[in-house]
């Protein structure tokens, strides 16, 4: 069990093949946008992890922890079935975060499944990586690469969800200007006013994807 919070399962364990939302999702999924469901979860997500920064930890509500790996920043935002309601608002949530690094000028360089079998157990992830787009930094002449490459995965067992992990890997090259720090991203991304009663009432609708 011990892989599933370590980095995503390599191509070699099993097979990476692209994934997309199918036409009818998509249009489920700009309905839950336009619906602002996300405020949900953004806000509450944020002041999770800078709670646990804090040394505060989780006395209720969301869990989000900072990501514990060398040579990366990140958060993992652990799922809670009660809040969420159904494993869809997750998958939408996911979706979502992955449209603000694009809003962002980061360009989707992939986005790929992979299913890993453990015995009787089966581990499913979602992975896209964002790559800062190729601009120079006037100052410098460097390339800028704002928060370096970020990785956005979404790790399921046996289709329950587990954890959306969000990671950052500064580009260490003199060619690079310093990349941000992780919770400048963090705040870019999460940093939202909590929801209204009508947007919290309305996540029910999305229980399923």
């Amino acid at each position: 069990m011990r892989s599933l919070f370590s980095s995503a399962p390599s191509a070699a364990n099993g097979e990476w093949r692209p994934f997309a939302l199918t036409a009818g999702q998509a249009a489920r999924h700009a309905q839950w946008v336009a619906g602002r469901i996300y405020r949900n979860w953004l806000g509450p997500y944020f002041k999770a992890y800078h709670l646990h920064r804090g040394g505060a930890g989780r006395r209720h509500g969301l869990r989000a922890e900072p990501l514990r790996e060398d040579g990366r920043q990140g958060a993992m935002l652990f799922y809670d079935d009660e809040d969420f309601g159904g494993p869809g608002n997750f998958r939408h949530f996911y979706e979502y975060v992955g449209e603000q690094m694009v809003a962002l000028g980061y360009h989707r360089a992939c986005a790929d499944e992979c299913t890993r079998r453990h015995e009787s157990l089966h581990e499913h992830t979602y992975k896209q990586l964002f790559k800062p787009p190729p601009t120079d930094c006037p100052d410098s002449g460097h390339c800028n690469q704002r928060y370096g490459l970020v990785t956005l995965d979404l790790v399921s067992l046996n289709g329950q969800p587990l954890f959306i992990r969000m990671a950052a890997n500064p580009v260490v090259d003199p060619g690079f200007t310093p990349a941000a720090p992780f919770e400048e991203l963090m705040r870019t991304v999460f940093d939202a006013p909590m929801p209204t009663p009508e947007e919290r009432e309305k996540r029910l609708a999305y229980v399923e994807l």
